[in-house]
């Protein structure tokens, strides 16, 4: 995905949220405060990791090569990382949002161990 993808897919995503709420609305005429809040939250946050994961997969450091100048570092002993293919990485977000990233995987020469370079 490039930033440029964005701009279409953004608008998109919340434009589903607004036309899902006000449709939630229409089915649930007499809906308390607390209900409208708890439908409202639920589509937000859904758009929200939408949105998250795809700023995370337009970071450079999300699809780096092994032949990139700047390749990532081991945290631990700053040996430059090995690329090992890609791995797809599932992480749960803020109000328990499942979130799943493919990424480039790689490992330290040195210690073998494996990480999701940052970014």
């Amino acid at each position: 995905m490039r930033i440029e993808d964005l701009d279409a897919r953004w608008p998109a995503l919340s434009d589903e949220v607004m036309t899902g709420m006000k449709d939630w609305r229409v089915q649930h005429p007499k809906a308390t405060f607390r209900e409208i809040e708890a439908a409202l939250d639920e589509r937000l946050a859904r758009l929200r990791v939408r949105m998250l994961e795809d700023a995370l997969l337009v970071s450079r450091a999300a699809d780096w090569e092994a032949t990139d100048p700047e390749r990532p570092v081991c945290p631990q002993c700053g040996t430059v990382l090995q690329a090992r293919g890609r791995e797809t990485r599932t992480l749960t977000t803020d109000y328990d949002q499942p979130l799943q990233l493919e990424r480039r995987y790689a490992v330290c020469p040195r210690g073998e161990a494996g990480f999701f370079p940052p970014g």
